[in-house]
């Protein structure tokens, strides 16, 4: 039985107890919270999660994979802030969508989904958690209300929009993305953000619309796309064959060098003589690698390079979720002259991380002069809450759209 068709679910130990996966918005990966000795694993009926992820060693085991295969076999997964596994959704008849749980998602829950989503007066949260339910369920209904919202004046939901479109890999959003990249009045971290999705989804035929943009005026848009042909181009001396998979969900500008030592990794890192491309390899090595000294590595990223590179560098330490990475991030946020999509990315970052001193730092910048600084910073709120709390999964558009009326009239509250 291959684990690209387990999905996550609870499974019950028979006696009340539960274990479950949890994911992390971030990492894409999976916590496993095990059930007592001797619990029989069966699912039950919690399936949220799906495909392509890879189970940590210690969740492993056939019993877990098989309950989760009969759960919900042949569930799609999506992707949260970060790169960040969201998710859920499989398609299903013409009328309809089909839910890991089994549940149909209809038309409507789409377009209400939507709606919310390119709602300017929502809250900017509530609208980052309708983008990423829509990003999980995929499909042309999904791309064309993301697509919908590249009119909308925050740059920071733009920029989220183009990333989602880019993690579906899905060729129908390659002509909006092309347009945003062409778009000239959208902002440099839009555009970049449209190039980079365009390299992700891995069309051949967007190689040569990047190859236009590889000596653009705005460097981070050039620096993108120099990076997607390479993708591109790296790609295709494989036959076409995707890159291999790792411990994360996401779809990376660059695949993860082979090397494994930190030591050389963070050289080939810090090394700004040598090819970009290279040192995101680099990057994304020390983020698989984890631990401690790679965290450490990384965040010494946060001094280097351009402003591309320093805000990939948060995003993957976002992703990695460790704690030592936490004072260089919280440095980085804080340097006011620090370009705004590196200081956005860092905020994100201490949210998923979510420890004490990472509340203390965004708290600090919710009311930030830079507009994508003090949005990133309500976002990552959002997300540390959701780290800190017991909730399942952060998009949680159809859950908010089925979730019972309060009952208006509860009657006494029997502890009084």
């Amino acid at each position: 039985m291959s684990l690209d068709s387990a999905c996550c679910v609870s499974v019950s130990a028979g006696t009340g107890a539960h274990s479950r996966f949890r994911v992390s918005p971030r990492r894409g990966d999976f916590d496993w919270t095990p059930p007592p000795r001797g619990a029989a694993l069966v699912p039950s009926g919690q399936v949220t999660w799906a495909p392509r992820w890879r189970l940590p060693e210690r969740a492993a085991s056939v019993a877990v994979c098989e309950a989760a295969a009969a759960a919900a076999a042949g569930a799609r997964c999506g992707a949260g802030p970060g790169g960040r596994a969201r998710g859920v959704l499989v398609p299903g008849r013409a009328h309809g969508r089909r839910s890991g749980a089994g549940a149909m998602v209809t038309e409507q829950e789409v377009e209400a989904i939507g709606r919310s989503l390119v709602d300017p007066q929502q809250p900017l949260q509530a609208r980052f958690r309708a983008l990423f339910t829509l990003r999980g369920l995929g499909g042309p209904a999904a791309i064309a209300w993301i697509s919908r919202a590249f009119d909308d004046d925050s740059a920071l939901l733009k920029h989220e929009l183009a990333y989602c479109l880019g993690q579906l890999q899905d060729p129908r959003a390659v002509p909006v993305l092309v347009d945003v990249l062409r778009d000239t009045r959208q902002e440099p971290m839009v555009r970049h953000e449209a190039g980079e999705a365009l390299g992700a989804i891995g069309s051949p035929e967007v190689l040569e619309v990047l190859k236009e943009f590889e000596a653009d005026p705005v460097v981070e848009v050039a620096e993108t796309c120099q990076l997607a042909v390479r993708r591109l181009e790296w790609l295709q001396q494989r036959g076409g064959a995707p890159a291999p998979e790792g411990p994360y969900l996401s779809v990376d500008p660059a695949p993860p060098a082979e090397e494994r030592d930190v030591g050389r990794l963070r050289a080939a890192l810090l090394d700004e003589a040598r090819p970009l491309f290279d040192r995101y390899r680099a990057m994304f090595a020390l983020r698989d690698t984890g631990g401690e000294e790679a965290a450490l590595a990384l965040a010494e990223g946060l001094r280097c390079g351009s402003a591309l590179f320093r805000h990939e560098v948060g995003y993957v330490l976002g992703q990695l979720q460790h704690e030592a990475a936490v004072p260089a991030l919280v440095a980085a946020l804080a340097r006011r002259a620090e370009s705004p999509m590196v200081r956005h990315e860092c905020a994100e970052a201490l949210g998923a991380i979510a420890r004490p001193a990472c509340l203390a730092a965004l708290r600090a910048h919710a009311g930030d002069p830079e507009r994508v600084v003090r949005e990133s910073c309500a976002v990552a709120l959002d997300l540390y809450a959701h780290e800190s709390g017991a909730a399942f999964q952060y998009a949680d558009g159809l859950e908010r759209l089925r979730a019972p009326p309060p009952d208006p009239d509860p009657g006494p509250d029997p502890r009084v």
